[in-house]
């Protein structure tokens, strides 16, 4: 990396009189899933920041208060904007198959899923017939893809543009598709819950998915597009190496509002069936999407990138829209934290599957 005397990033959008910022973004990167654990331990053993911080604080900017949540899934999101390719994305317009490919079935893969899961856990002993661990699975598989994936793609050589692609697409359309879903699958749902999720279906539509998703992500691809270049370098600087600690800050306030409580009055039987639950959920959605890339014959770069998006769903993003439309449910977020960990391991896997299949090619001597 060649220093910059003046400061301004250089091409990985960091300023060279940081140099020591790199080489830790790039080890949390190489470390994701594990630092993604011990985030989950921070907020089981020391959950008091966290719910200090899931709490409004007043700003003394027009009587507006601070919502920590919905701030820094603000943060990841505007990072996310202002790190897309869009030279690449031109791409998409000659060869789009893939993107709409994997558009569609992020959209209707949950659709196929949750249905058979639901009817599962009718069978159960739950006195709702596990209403609140469907509840918490709709709100995880509505949302848009999970910026997270254009990293797994790079790391396993997958198709970048279509990842990039497919999550800014999926964003895009969020304030249509995600209210859809949850009333779609809302029928699914019994007693008080299928009215509760009627609310949020209507709130994520009008406030929601506009506001905190698709607004961030917009603003940083204005911002990448409108400002000179100093001025753009230098808020990719600050905002960029700021939103992967961002999130990982958003998954600790998050799962402090249910870890320490649970530890606190443990539920075995309650944690069993969210790993279960969320397993099977997470296992189905990667699968669909490796089959359906393959019946559709997509390459294997795109094939990987449209899997990735099939099961790679912005769950902080369902865990800030349960706290703030169910705050009184906080034992749903047990299965949405389970989903956010299980989809890295299997985005693992699907990385390493495809460096399998397709290894890089040996340097010339």
């Amino acid at each position: 990396m060649r220093p910059h005397s003046s400061g301004i990033p250089d091409s990985s959008g960091i300023p060279a009189r940081f140099p020591c910022v790199p080489r830790l973004l790039a080890l949390l990167r190489r470390h994701l899933g594990r630092a993604v654990a011990v985030t989950y331990l921070a907020a089981a053993v020391l959950p008091g920041p966290g719910l200090w911080l899931r709490h409004p604080h007043a700003t003394g900017i027009a009587e507006l208060p601070l919502r920590t949540p919905q701030f820094l899934l603000a943060l990841v999101l505007f990072g996310a904007g202002l790190q897309v390719p869009l030279r690449e994305l031109r791409l998409l317009l000659r060869r789009p198959a893939a993107l709409l490919a994997g558009l569609a079935l992020h959209i209707l893969v949950p659709l196929l899923i949750v249905p058979g899961v639901a009817l599962a856990l009718r069978l159960s002993p739950d006195h709702d017939g596990g209403s609140g661990m469907i509840a918490a699975m709709i709100l995880v598989v509505a949302m848009p893809v999970a910026a997270g994936a254009t990293v797994w793609t790079a790391k396993g050589d997958g198709d970048q543009p279509t990842a990039v692609g497919l999550v800014l697409a999926s964003t895009l359309v969020s304030p249509l598709t995600v209210p859809l879903t949850l009333a779609v699958l809302c029928p699914l749902l019994q007693g008080d819950y299928a009215g509760r999720l009627a609310v949020a279906a209507h709130s994520a539509g009008d406030a929601f998915a506009l506001t905190s998703v698709v607004l961030p992500c917009a603003a940083g691809i204005l911002c990448r597009l409108a400002l000179p270049r100093r001025a753009r370098d230098g808020l990719i600087g600050v905002a960029v190496p700021a939103a992967l600690p961002g999130s990982l800050l958003l998954t600790y306030v998050n799962a402090s509002g249910v870890l320490g409580p649970f530890l606190r009055h443990p539920r075995p039987v309650l944690l069993l069936a969210a790993l279960g639950v969320a397993a099977t959920v997470c296992g189905l959605s990667f699968t669909l999407g490796r089959v359906a890339a393959r019946a559709l014959r997509l390459d294997a770069r795109a094939g990987a990138s449209v899997t990735l998006a099939c099961g790679m769903n912005n769950s902080s993003a369902s865990a800030v829209l349960i706290t703030t439309t169910l705050p009184d449910r906080p034992h749903i977020l047990l299965p949405v934290l389970a989903y956010g960990l299980l989809q890295k391991v299997a985005a693992g896997r699907v990385v390493r599957i495809g460096r399998e299949t397709n290894p890089a090619p040996a340097p010339a001597r």
